[in-house]
């Protein structure tokens, strides 16, 4: 995924979460008078890795451009319980609009940072690479792919159209894994072409269709480092299936050179944010 692709996303996306949230008005903040200014701090109760920057600028772009949003902290940042992340300034209906859109896409995104920096941490010096999936939030594809990458993991396909995922049913479907192989190549030249292999005998069959990529699917992690042997580097490989806190660690030491989690956009809680406002 590019960071263009990204910015191009992030527009729309906030439009929709406004209009699900505002739609013709929020009634409650205009029983404030329309000129009184206010300004506004934004804490995180929680330890937490940042993600969500241009999302909460874009929200208070879309409600007020007037609105002044000064960051302390980046994406990526590390922050600690109480720590002031931006500061907001502007008309006092604004700041209370545009507050939990803005502090839902902050929360989420830092909630997927925050999870991808504790597994990364869990795989450190092993030099494997951690992937996404597409397990993640409609609509937050590539918000959350990008938040992915802002607490140091890495991002598998970011849909259905820019690399090949063939798996059983697929292979099934198509006569075979060499089959398989060849159509994709000969259909989209250049796009990665990954396979999913369930034995030793599935393996030696991609390997001899030229996958880019080979899945491990539920491979033991004695039968991980005998991937390795008989892959011989001649394709990637990747761990996927099973893949436990007890043994993530182990998986990494096979020789594997990816393991691919749903969890790290699957299995967020968002992080506890507090936004404090001074008339």
């Amino acid at each position: 995924m590019t960071q263009d692709f990204r910015l191009e996303d992030i527009p729309r996306t906030v439009a929709f979460a406004l209009e699900e949230d505002v739609r013709d008005g929020d009634i409650t903040a205009n029983l404030i008078p329309a000129n009184n200014t206010a300004k506004a701090r934004i804490i995180t109760r929680e330890q937490a890795v940042v993600c969500g920057v241009d999302w909460v600028n874009e929200v208070f772009r879309q409600v007020d451009p007037q609105v002044r949003v000064e960051w302390q902290v980046k994406d990526g940042d590390t922050v600690q319980p109480d720590q002031n992340l931006f500061t907001l300034e502007g008309k006092a209906r604004s700041l209370l609009t545009g507050e939990r859109c803005a502090l839902n896409f902050l929360q989420t995104l830092s909630a997927t940072a925050t999870v991808c920096q504790q597994y990364a941490n869990r795989v450190a010096g092993t030099g494997v690479k951690l992937l996404d999936t597409r397990k993640t939030l409609p609509g937050l594809r590539t918000a959350q792919k990008y938040a992915v990458t802002c607490g140091g993991c890495f991002n598998h396909r970011v849909g259905l159209y820019d690399a090949f995922l063939i798996k059983e049913n697929h292979i099934a479907a198509c006569g075979g894994i060499a089959e398989a192989v060849s159509t994709a190549k000969r259909q989209a030249p250049g796009k990665p072409v990954e396979v999913e292999v369930e034995t030793f005998g599935e393996l030696e069959q991609a390997l001899a269709a030229g996958a880019d990529v080979i899945m491990l699917d539920d491979f033991s992690v004695a039968d991980m480092v005998k991937a390795v042997e008989i892959a011989g580097g001649r394709a990637k490989l990747e761990a996927s299936g099973g893949i436990t806190d007890e043994t993530l660690r182990d998986i990494a030491e096979t020789g594997v050179n990816y393991i691919s989690i749903g969890g790290l956009t699957k299995h967020c809680r968002a992080i506890d944010l507090s936004m404090r406002i001074e008339t």
